[in-house]
């Protein structure tokens, strides 16, 4: 991943080489910002320029031994954090997190939980993560002149591994530097925070996701204009929808059949709804519950007959011409509430049948308000 890679975000790219070239480097950085903005990319390029050898004026030069070591993630002096599950160590997944991240640095949780074949489990940070960090960085770099850790999803961490990382932004070694990563830093320890030089990313202008789309994977102008309405600022969104993602399919083919059963009153059929979305698992189950609160905010907003407001794709806006009309001013929050409660539920371990089959009987009384 070099700066060039990265679609948009021109200020902080040319800020971030202007820094490295004046030796300001500061020891710990939080590069945050929504899904699909660029974080861990950025944060990959600024640490290949940090180590480049030959830099150029604006990226690093692409072959020098360490910017090869960094094509395929293995140089020495970087070191990388991230979620895991069973309470196993970041260098027991390295493989799996090598093989997507140096293949396109543009994911999210979801897509690296499913690299893992754990999508119904909850991925941490785990305590030990930070004892084998401090190890690491308390060694002298073999190759760079900066030994560098790369932290994604810093908010992950628990308290034990965000605890014992502090004593590390409080007495850095020499030449370290320290990037964290974060989609929400909000949930990150406050004195953290405080010892780290932040920086925001946007959301991506749709010109830049448009041009990106239509540069690297030859997507039409007009289809790729619409594809980069539609991602809102997320290119991750974006690579999502060129892929026609199978379980934003599913997931759609499910808001759709729950919603004509629910109006038809046909309970029989809504049981088995409930049994076959309680078959999908934890994980699937909340990102079901997550797209049905999109689609429902989405068919509110398409009454007002605004279009540059609405962020549906094709199948989702044909839909909406006849769904719409039945969300609205009556009905609307009730129906968010209902899947913000059975959202809880499933985070908190209920009986899966029973929250969906509970919220489709809600929405025979909703739909006809």
């Amino acid at each position: 991943m070099f700066f060039k890679d990265i679609v948009g975000q021109e200020e902080t790219k040319k800020w971030l080489v202007k820094e490295a070239n004046g030796n300001r480097v500061a020891h710990a950085k939080l590069i945050c910002g929504g899904e699909g903005v660029g974080t861990l990319p950025m944060a990959i390029a600024y640490a290949r320029y940090l180590n480049c050898t030959n830099r150029q004026e604006t990226d690093a030069c692409g072959v020098c031994p360490s910017c090869v070591k960094f094509d395929k993630l293995v140089h020495p002096d970087v070191h990388f954090v991230f979620p895991t599950v069973k309470s196993k160590l970041s260098d027991d997944y390295i493989k799996e997190w090598r093989k997507l991240a140096s293949g396109n640095a543009y994911f999210n949780l979801n897509l690296w939980l499913k690299e893992l074949g754990a999508e119904n489990q909850q991925p941490i940070i785990y305590g030990k993560e930070s004892d084998e960090l401090i190890k690491k960085l308390s060694l002298k770099s073999l190759e760079g002149e900066y030994k560098i850790a790369i932290v994604w999803l810093a908010e992950k961490m628990n308290p034990t591994c965000a605890n014992k990382l502090l004593k590390l932004l409080e007495e850095p070694p020499a030449k370290t530097v320290l990037l964290l990563v974060s989609e929400t830093p909000d949930l990150i320890l406050q004195t953290i925070l405080s010892r780290t030089q932040r920086i925001n990313l946007r959301p991506i202008s749709e010109q830049s996701i448009a041009e990106a789309l239509e540069k690297k994977y030859g997507v039409s102008q007009a289809n790729s204009e619409t594809i980069a309405h539609l991602s809102n600022g997320n290119f991750v969104k974006a690579l999502e929808t060129i892929h026609l993602n199978e379980e934003t399919q599913l997931f759609f083919e499910l808001f759709v059949n729950l919603m004509r059963l629910s109006y038809q009153r046909k309970i029989r059929e809504m049981k088995l709804w409930s049994d076959q979305v309680a078959s999908l698992g934890r994980e699937r189950q909340k990102n079901l519950l997550l797209y049905c609160q999109r689609l429902i905010r989405e068919n509110f907003i398409h009454n007002f007959h605004r279009k540059e407001l609405n962020y549906m794709t094709n199948d989702e806006n044909h839909f909406a011409t006849r769904f719409a009309p039945f969300v609205n001013e009556r009905n609307v929050m009730g129906i968010m509430d209902e899947l913000t409660e059975a959202q809880l539920h499933i985070e908190q371990n209920v009986n899966a049948k029973m929250v969906f089959f509970d919220f489709s009987l809600k929405m025979i009384v909703l739909l006809k308000q």
